[in-house]
């Protein structure tokens, strides 16, 4: 929890954080911790892999819970289906789908995750 106190601090003063900025520390925390949990499991070191699980599964527990792939893809198409009315159509709409997506949603849901949904329903 100490990368929200530093980013508390960045800058030229010291700030106090929104919840939607603490959550977005979080969410930074949990993919370095989660990509440094594979490097370590590719290179064979699975004590620290593990102790990395470990910190990854703290830090989830702060995390607001995760949005069920069922309703993300409901919204989804109901974008998809917005932006076919205003005109946009296949790899044209992603950004206006996925912006519409990410303001529906919150923190619901990862933008890599929504980009994923998107582009598959897209496709």
């Amino acid at each position: 929890m100490s990368a929200v106190q530093v980013a508390s601090v960045a800058g030229d003063e010291a700030a106090e954080l929104t919840d939607a900025e603490v959550t977005a520390v979080l969410r930074s925390e949990a993919k370095r911790r989660n990509e440094a949990a594979e490097l370590y499991e590719n290179a064979g070191r699975t004590e620290r892999a593990a102790s990395e699980r470990n910190e990854l599964a703290v830090i989830e527990a702060y995390l607001p819970a995760a949005m069920d792939d069922a309703t993300l893809q409901g919204i989804v198409d109901e974008e998809i289906a917005a932006a076919r009315k205003a005109g946009a159509e296949g790899p044209k709409a992603m950004g206006q789908v996925i912006k519409a997506v990410k303001d529906r949603v919150g923190d619901g849901a990862d933008g890599g995750r929504i980009a994923g949904v998107v582009k598959a329903s897209l496709a």
